[in-house]
């Protein structure tokens, strides 16, 4: 972890140096002394020259625990781990509460192999730590440790806690990312070992075969699946995805009649629904589209691609005022929905906003060529990518 010593020292340590434990007037004054040289240093950024003057006031104060906090930390920003540990450690010996201190702590003790401190510290430091950067260091250290040792559920709790608070930060993208895998394939051998020839096994060899663009193999698995357990929610909804990515006017059909058995299944599935909205659409059955689709909005209000859909629909049968309230909805709901801004645009040019109808455009540019790129990123990987918008293919359209 690189970070801004001057930054970290006097942002998570909380120093006051004029507080220093007294016992004479010229003692206290010396301390007093090093103290602001200390400072000054720190503020210069040349941690290297307030080391000697925190020795000074150990010294001379063996009961500070500011003093021994900051030393620690500097010297564990040198990377000096083992000089860092015995002075962190008398800190929190002095003052247990100091939560960034403990972490420091438990990050020096992992990185000199110490596992088992280190675990004790992390996972007393990490629920308090409120500095963002000792949080994120301390966290990511932390999930390394349960990792190592197979305890991914803990791991994943705490990347979990991590991504909640700083849902940008690559690093723990990329490590939730790591973890949910790891999760994944455990449970993958779990189950076949127990249920190696159940339906659910049969789905999770589908959803990896898709994954991999394997759609054939994917769509026989499913079906294998659906004969062992027809009634195995969600699995006729995604067996129908899949064929609906074959197109044509077969692969429609098979995905409509499977889409309808999910229905049957489960009658509030707002996605089939959306599905079959879809494809009464490309049918030109606009009466059906709009049930469907109406139903949809009405099942999950709150859906970007039902309100997407059903305004489509809507738009198609000259309901722009309505096709407008449900696109705006959708926008509000996903404001990177390409399909979303190219269609209120249209509907805006319609009733003559031609400023908001090119902002809109912009939009949909924009955040078209965003997924392009994760299309590509995906083609790359041999990976199938989720549906991302129900409408998305034929926006034009």
């Amino acid at each position: 972890m690189k970070l801004k010593v001057v930054a970290v020292i006097w942002v998570i340590l909380f120093v006051e140096f004029a507080s220093f434990a007294q016992s004479d007037s010229s003692r206290q004054q010396e301390i007093q002394s090093h103290g602001r040289r200390a400072a000054e240093y720190l503020k210069e950024n040349r941690p290297e020259l307030a080391i000697p003057e925190l020795e000074a006031i150990v010294s001379l104060d063996p009961h500070n625990a500011d003093a021994h906090g900051n030393l620690g930390a500097i010297l564990f920003f040198q990377r000096r781990y083992a000089d860092a540990i015995p002075q962190l450690r008398a800190s929190l010996k002095l003052r247990p509460t100091l939560w960034q201190t403990q972490a420091l702590l438990g990050m020096a003790e992992k990185r000199l192999g110490d596992y088992s401190r280190a675990r004790t510290d992390l996972e007393s430091a990490f629920p308090k730590v409120q500095e963002a950067k000792v949080k994120i260091e301390g966290g990511l250290e932390l999930i390394e440790l349960y990792s190592e040792s197979g305890d991914l559920d803990k791991a994943a709790s705490v990347v979990d806690t991590l991504s909640e608070l700083y849902p940008t930060e690559p690093q723990i993208l990329y490590t939730s990312y790591r973890i949910h895998s790891d999760l994944a394939a455990q449970a993958m051998l779990s189950l076949t070992m127990v249920a190696p020839n159940s339906a659910l096994m049969h789905q999770i060899m589908a959803h990896e075969l898709a994954k991999q663009g394997d759609t054939e193999g994917a769509i026989l698995n499913y079906r294998e699946a659906v004969k062992i357990d027809p009634k195995l929610p969600g699995l006729n909804f995604e067996l129908a995805e899949m064929l609906n990515t074959l197109g044509g006017q077969t692969g429609n059909q098979e995905a409509k009649k499977e889409y309808e058995a999910a229905l049957a299944v489960n009658p509030t599935d707002e996605k089939s629904e959306c599905r079959l909205g879809e494809i009464a659409y490309r049918d030109g059955n606009l009466e059906e589209s709009l049930a469907r689709y109406s139903r949809a909005v009405k099942l999950q209000p709150d859906d970007p691609d039902a309100n997407i859909g059903l305004a489509r629909t809507l738009s198609e049968m000259h309901e722009t005022g309505k096709a407008q309230a449900l696109l705006e909805h959708a926008i509000q709901l996903d404001p990177t929905s390409a399909t979303a801004h190219f269609r209120l645009s249209a509907v805006y040019r319609k009733d003559g906003r031609i400023a908001d109808a090119q902002k809109e455009l912009q939009e949909y540019k924009k955040y078209k060529e965003i997924k392009e790129k994760l299309r590509e990123i995906y083609q790359a990987m041999r990976l199938q990518p989720a549906k991302q918008e129900s409408d998305e293919s034929d926006a034009h359209n």
